[in-house]
């Protein structure tokens, strides 16, 4: 599994600006034990972070909400700020061990099996072609899928199919199956709809779903 390196680099650079913030840290100037660190400097490395957050794991998730939350009660004390870089940390360690590559292929895998169910719902009432193109779509996205977690630039389906197949993330077997998968969706996208049956619709629909089910 393939990091995207920019987003590694980001993780790094914002780790060593928190180490500039745990550096400014000072007493808090009433005799007391309390530290407090520059408003500036975290309020810098918080907003980097938070942009980070939402562009990897979406503003949904328990690492932005968190982060956030933090950062809005934030009002100095060098506490509140490692209470802050905690949760960078587990955003990092969950984002470094693929965990948020494995909540992706979820979500994906969830959407796809709906599309898969009305695939089977038009093939039964006798409407291949759109089946056909419905699976073909689901074919391109789990492509897609597959070149974002091994650091594959997506494209069209064809050149995805042969840049994973060159990345050994399939055998040249699966990448032939594939090609005669998109071949139907093309065919059923473009009006060519006596050139495949029924029993194709219902192989490439079986293969897909089986595709999804292997890797996602």
């Amino acid at each position: 599994m393939r990091l995207d390196p920019l987003i590694s680099k980001r993780f790094e650079e914002l780790a060593a600006k928190a180490e500039m913030v745990s550096k400014s840290r000072k007493p808090d100037g009433f005799g007391g034990t309390q530290f407090s660190v520059s408003s500036s400097l975290y309020k810098e490395w918080a907003t980097n972070t938070l942009s980070l957050l939402e562009k990897s794991f979406g503003r949904e998730s328990i690492h932005f909400t968190h982060l956030l939350k933090h950062y809005n009660q934030f009002i100095g004390w060098e506490n509140q700020f490692e209470d802050s870089r905690s949760i960078f940390k587990a955003a990092r360690e969950d984002y470094e061990g693929g965990y948020l590559f494995s909540v992706h292929a979820k979500i994906k895998a969830e959407v796809l099996s709906d599309a898969f169910e009305q695939a089977r719902d038009l093939l039964k009432r006798g409407y291949k072609d759109l089946a056909c193109i419905l699976c073909r779509v689901s074919l391109e996205v789990t492509l897609k899928a597959l070149c974002e977690r091994n650091g594959i630039t997506p494209g069209k389906l064809e050149r995805m199919n042969e840049a994973l197949c060159k990345a050994s993330v399939y055998n040249m077997a699966k990448q032939k199956q594939v090609t005669a998968w998109a071949d139907i969706g093309n065919k059923a996208a473009h009006g060519q709809w006596d050139e495949y049956t029924k029993n194709d619709a219902q192989s490439m629909l079986d293969g897909v779903e089986a595709l999804v089910a292997d890797i996602l």
